[in-house]
This record gives structure tokens, C-alpha cells and sequence, in this order.
């Protein structure tokens, strides 16, 4: 005779059973229809009849050997590829307890990507040795990174999808400036580096599949210590959990599922954000089912990615299922924002602005001087260096119209815009970086936060690539579209969410993503590796003329007068929401005009020099760390030290290696990565 309790059990455990019954079933059934259109869909379509009886009878037909050596090994890496990177962040979700987690967004696909790329340049026999060791190195190390910059076990989700995204931007920079300079040899890896599943042989099959079964199996037989980890930590240990030990022992077998992806196929997001949540949502969370679960829809999701991109092939060719899967994250992420997280948190409070100050206190006016003093300085002296040096004298007299100085003066007008467009887009990115970091409350936001330097990037590509024949001067136009359309994109949604700063910083990862993507998908199918387009994207002032020297103190001269006369209501968003508001001021239209000048003056700059990171986050840190918070002051010294770190980088970069040019945005990117890695621990790590 049945319990009580048995009886009360019957309707839940039916309940379970018919979710693992349509959630495993559907999944081998999706599986399996994908992998037939794999099988068929490509360059050459071939029928489901043909493509049968080469599975059932395999002949010597040019049809059957397309399926078994080519199609074949690609639809298994991606089903492998899929299945690895769900239960990587079905792993990592859990042991960082934050939903945002997943291996890019902790840095592990970048990590990974930029020590392939350092080991084909530099050390090529290792890497063709031991790919996944060297993949798993820079995974690991950027996972850590990211992982104690945004806080360690007290990390929120934004602080560590933020802490995730700078890491991996230090890297990304890194990479470009890598790809760059050793374009010959890492040309074959721009395809590679978007994620592309593309397969000549069996070879990564091979590969690939012994690590991902253990590792998969390990991660199921720890299923139960995971479970454990779903409560708090206290809790945990009590129980006997060796909590640290399981953290440690998930990190690595996320890392190590990461690094065979990413040494076989290259880096692919948001399978492992996406995938552990779709089945979350359907009901299974204990991982001995969440485990396989993951891994069936993962292979799911990344088969019917790479379908995708075979049906919608463009006269630029195919798109990589990298970008595909983009195009389908990122969507997903805004919406999961909006309506799945709650409560959402982040470096909003007024403190998270404090970094600190500098022992030696200085007084604004002569910091305002000396900054002047050093800026107008260097531009002069900029302007004598470079493959032909000029007399300081003979400039002198140039500019003035001496007599007997004219020698110079075909040179100087090459260099005079180049320097004066570099101080005119300091000033911009620098201001912008004030105005965005006042509206989000966040020390550690700036355009490329938000998307705008992507959109802006894919704006300009689009001009270049997809429509070739339209004029080259519609080029900073496209740029400032693309700038403006990614601002607009994140403001819409995040509006009824009151511009929450968290919510901005999510969705404009969102949109960045997304705009990377297509970035992505453009220099590959238009062979933009090493030519002035990649270079552009990298941020150069390299033959900038006097147009661009119109356009950006155009944008100075409209944008800059507005900025100041709102800086003391921008001074009131350090404060918290609700004090603000007791002080009368609309927080929400406020905090929309600063992040609307702030783009719109980025956007001038990228237009103008390509997509410079790095600089609108340096630039207000250091100035708020020698006098504090306060928004005019800032604009004005913040403007004058990033004229002065872009004419700096201008100056260094046609000079040390001449007649050979280091892009401007390069060496910003080596300055400000220390820089900026350290300013997060100061941040983050209190």
C-alpha cells in the first residue's frame, strides 16, 4: 500500500519525467534533423536520398566522399563544440553563482585566442605541438584574472561580466596589435579567430573528442558537489563540501573544455551564456540532468548556427557560425536582462566612484597650467619628429610664415592636421569618458562599454565592404550612424528600466557583441587583415588631412559648450537616485543627456581616428584620482590629458619604428592595459 508521502510524490516525480522526455527527446530529435540539413546544405547542395546512402553505403562517388571527409567532421566538431562550451558555463554559472557567466564572458575564449595567435608568431613548434596547452594557458590565466578582478566570490554580475569584458579587451588589443605587425603569418587565423567549424579531415575530430568526453564525465560524476554549491557557502561546508576544492576543480575542467574549442575552432560566444539557462527555464537544475541537457542543446544550438550561416549565404560568402551565434546571443542577453535578472546590481552606489586620491594634493589652476603648458609643447615638438626631423626653429618660422622657412612647409601640412585631429580626438574620447562614467555610476565605463566604438567600427566597414562604389567620404558619416544607432539600441531598451546603470552596462555588451561580430565577418570575407581598413579599426591617425580636422572641432565646438553648462547637474549623479531626486533633479533625462554628448562626441572621434579603447577610461581616472569629483573641472583637465596621450602616441608611433607606423591606438591600448587592470583591483578589490 502507497504512503502518504508517495502519493504526494507521484504528481512531481510525472511531472520531471515528462520534462527530461521532451526536453532529452526534442533534443535528439532537433539533433538529428540538423544534422542531416548539415549534411545536405553547403557549397553543393546534395539530397537526403544521396546523402543516406552514403551513410548506409559509402562508395566512390565524388558526392560521399564530400559527405564522410568534409561535412561530416564539420557537423561533429560542431556538435562537440556545442556540448563543451553549455557545460563550461553551466559550470562556471554555478560556481561563481552568477548567471552571466560563461566562457567569454570571463575572458577564456580571448585568453585562449590571443596565445594561439602569440604561439604562431612566436613560438610556432610548441603550438603545433601541445595547441590545446597553449589555448589553455591564456584561458586559464584570463578566467583568473577576471574572475579576482570582478571580486572574487562577492563578484555581482555586472562586476564580473565587466571585469570579463576589460580582460578581454586588453587582450583583444594585444591580438590586433599582433595581427598587425605579423599580418603574413596570422592572415589563416582571421577566419579561425571568428569561430569557424570548417573542416579538411578527421584531424580535429580526433582531436578534440577524447578531451571533451572526459572532461564532460568528469564534470557529471562531481554533479552532486555542484548541486551543493547552490547553497550558500556556510551551508556548504557544513555538509562536508569541500567547496574551494570544487571551485577550483570546475574552473579547471571549464577552462579545459574552453581550451579544445577554442585550439580546434576558434572562440565562439554565448553557447555557454544561452544554453544552461534554456534549460534551467525548462525545469531540470540538478546537474546530473542540467549536465546532459547542456551538452545535447548545446550541440543543438551550435548545428542549427552553422546551418544558418550555409542558408543565408551572401555574395560575401558564408558568415562564421561565430558571428551567427552572436547575432542569436546577443538578443537573447538583451532579453534576458530586461526580464530574467532581478534587481540587477552593480558599481551603481555613490562610493563606487571613489578610487582614491594621489598623496600629493594639487590645486586645479595650476594643474590646468601645467597641462596646458605640456599639451601645447608637445604638439610643437610632435610636430618636428618623425621620418624627416625638423629644426625646431625652421618650424617655428614655418607656422609664422617666415621668410626662408618655407622648406618645411609642404611637410607640416601632413603632419600639423595628423597632430591637431590627434589632440582634437583626445579631447573628445576624454570628455565622453567623464560624461559616460558620471551617467553610469561606473569608473569603469566608457563608449566601448556601450557599444558605440563597435557600431561605429561596423558603420565604417559597411561603407568600405558592402557598398565599395559609394564615396569615401561618407565614411565618418557611416561611422557616426553606426555610433548613434548602438547609443539609441541601449537607451530604448534600458529606458524602462529608469537608464539603470547596470542595465546600460549589460545591454551595451549586448550590442558590442553583436557589432564585433559583424566587424568580424566583414574583414574576413572583404581580406581586410593588414590593409588601412584593419589599421583604422585599431584607431590610427596615419594621413589624417585638414577635413578631419573640420569634422572633429566641429563636434568640439557644438558638444563641449553643453557639457559644461550641465556639469553641475551632471555632478548630482554621483549621488544615489533617490537623492538626487530629493534634490529635484529628472535623473533619468539628466543622465540621458550626458550619455547623448558623451556619444556624440565619441562618435566624432571614431569617425575621425578609428576605434581607440582605452583612452576614455584613463583619462577621467587619473584626473578624478588628483582632485576628485567634480564634472567641470574634469572636463577641462581631462580634455587636456587626453589631447596629450593621443599626441603622445601619435608622436611615438610615426617615430620609433619610422618610416614604419605603430597605430595610435596600439600604444594607447599598452599604456592604458597596466593602467587599467590595476585601476580594477583598486575598484574592485576593497
Amino acid at each position: 500500500m502507497s504512503s502518504a508521502s508517495d502519493i504526494q510524490r507521484q504528481p512531481y516525480v510525472s511531472s520531471a519525467a515528462k520534462k527530461a522526455v521532451l526536453i532529452f527527446g526534442g533534443g535528439f530529435v532537433a539533433l538529428t534533423a540538423l544534422l542531416f540539413a548539415s549534411l545536405c546544405f553547403g557549397e553543393a547542395s546534395i539530397s537526403i536520398q544521396t546523402v543516406m546512402e552514403a551513410l548506409s553505403n559509402r562508395q566512390n562517388l565524388l558526392d560521399h566522399h564530400l559527405i564522410w571527409d568534409i561535412r561530416m567532421p564539420r557537423a561533429i566538431i560542431g556538435m562537440l563544440s556545442g556540448a563543451a562550451l553549455a557545460v563550461a558555463g553551466a559550470v562556471l554559472q554555478n560556481i561563481t553563482k552568477n548567471p552571466l557567466a560563461a566562457t567569454d564572458t570571463l575572458g577564456i575564449n580571448a585568453g585562449g585566442y590571443f596565445m594561439v595567435v602569440l604561439g604562431t608568431v612566436y613560438f610556432p613548434s610548441l603550438l603545433h605541438q601541445s595547441p590545446f596547452l597553449v589555448a589553455a594557458v591564456g584561458g586559464g590565466l584570463a578566467a583568473t584574472a577576471a574572475y579576482f578582478l570582478g571580486g572574487g566570490r562577492s563578484a555581482t554580475p555586472i562586476r564580473l561580466a565587466l571585469a570579463g569584458l576589460i580582460v578581454s579587451m586588453v587582450l583583444g588589443s594585444f591580438t590586433s596589435a599582433l595581427h598587425i605587425f605579423h599580418s603574413f603569418k596570422t592572415q589563416s587565423l582571421f577566419l579561425w579567430g571568428s569561430g569557424s567549424l570548417s573542416q579538411l579531415d578527421w584531424s580535429g575530430v580526433q582531436y578534440a573528442w577524447p578531451w571533451i568526453i572526459v572532461a564532460i564525465a568528469a564534470v557529471f560524476v562531481l554533479g552532486r558537489q555542484f548541486d551543493v554549491l547552490e547553497l550558500d557557502e556556510s551551508t556548504a561546508s557544513s555538509l562536508g563540501q569541500k567547496v574551494d576544492v570544487i571551485r577550483v576543480l570546475g574552473l579547471g575542467l571549464a577552462v579545459l573544455l574552453a581550451a579544445v574549442i577554442v585550439s580546434v575552432v576558434g572562440p565562439i560566444g554565448f553557447v555557454g551564456l544561452v544554453t544552461p539557462h534554456l534549460v534551467r527555464l525548462a525545469g531540470l537544475r540538478l546537474h546530473r540532468y542540467l549536465i546532459p541537457a547542456s551538452a545535447l542543446w548545446g550541440a543543438v544550438l551550435i548545428t542549427a548556427a552553422d546551418v544558418l550561416a550555409r542558408l543565408v549565404r551572401s555574395g560575401m560568402g558564408e558568415l562564421p557560425v561565430g558571428a551567427v551565434m552572436a547575432m542569436i546571443g546577443a538578443p537573447w542577453l538583451i532579453w534576458f536582462v530586461l526580464v530574467k535578472i532581478k534587481g540587477v546590481s552593480g558599481s551603481t552606489s555613490p562610493s563606487s566612484m571613489n578610487i582614491g586620491r594621489l598623496p600629493i594634493r594639487f590645486r586645479y589652476v595650476h594643474l590646468v597650467t601645467m597641462m596646458s603648458v605640456l599639451t601645447i609643447g608637445l604638439i610643437l615638438i610632435s610636430m618636428t619628429l618623425g621620418g624627416t626631423r625638423i629644426p625646431l626653429d625652421s618650424l617655428l618660422g614655418s607656422l609664422i610664415g617666415a621668410k626662408g622657412a618655407s622648406s618645411y612647409s609642404v611637410l607640416l601640412q601632413l603632419r600639423l592636421p595628423r597632430t591637431l585631429v590627434a589632440a582634437g580626438a583626445g579631447i573628445a574620447l576624454a570628455v565622453s569618458g567623464v560624461l559616460i562614467q558620471s551617467a553610469v555610476r561606473n569608473p569603469l565605463a566608457d563608449t566601448s562599454v556601450i557599444g558605440v566604438t563597435s557600431g561605429a567600427g561596423l558603420g565604417a566597414l559597411a561603407i568600405l565592404i558592402a557598398w565599395p562604389t559609394l564615396p569615401i567620404a561618407l565614411l565618418p558619416i557611416a561611422a557616426i550612424i553606426g555610433a548613434v544607432t548602438s547609443a539609441t539600441i541601449v537607451f530604448l531598451f534600458s529606458w524602462h528600466k529608469q537608464l539603470n546603470p547596470s542595465v546600460l552596462i549589460l545591454l551595451g555588451i549586448a550590442v558590442s557583441a553583436l557589432a564585433s561580430a559583424g566587424i568580424q565577418a566583414l574583414i574576413i570575407h572583404g581580406s581586410l587583415w593588414g590593409s588601412t581598413a584593419y589599421v583604422w579599426l585599431t584607431g590610427s591617425t596615419y594621413g589624417r588631412s585638414w577635413n578631419q580636422v573640420v569634422i572633429i572641432m566641429g563636434f568640439l565646438v557644438a558638444l563641449l559648450p553643453f557639457a559644461w553648462i550641465l556639469g553641475r547637474r551632471f555632478d548630482l549623479l554621483a549621488l544615489t537616485d533617490e537623492s538626487a531626486i530629493g534634490l529635484g533633479l529628472p535623473v533619468r533625462r539628466t543622465r540621458l543627456a550626458a550619455m547623448t554628448i558623451g556619444v556624440l562626441l565619441a562618435a566624432g572621434a571614431v569617425a575621425c581616428v578609428g576605434t581607440i579603447g582605452f583612452l576614455g577610461l584613463m583619462a577621467p581616472h587619473a584626473v578624478r584620482m588628483m582632485i576628485g569629483h567634480h564634472t567641470r573641472r574634469s572636463i577641462v583637465l581631462s580634455a587636456l590629458l587626453g589631447a596629450l596621450l593621443l599626441v603622445a602616441a601619435d608622436t611615438i608611433g610615426r617615430t620609433l619604428m619610422a618610416p614604419m607606423e605603430i597605430p595610435s591606438g596600439i600604444l594607447i591600448s599598452l599604456i592604458g592595459a597596466p593602467y587599467f587592470l590595476y585601476m580594477m583591483y583598486r575598484s574592485f578589490i576593497k
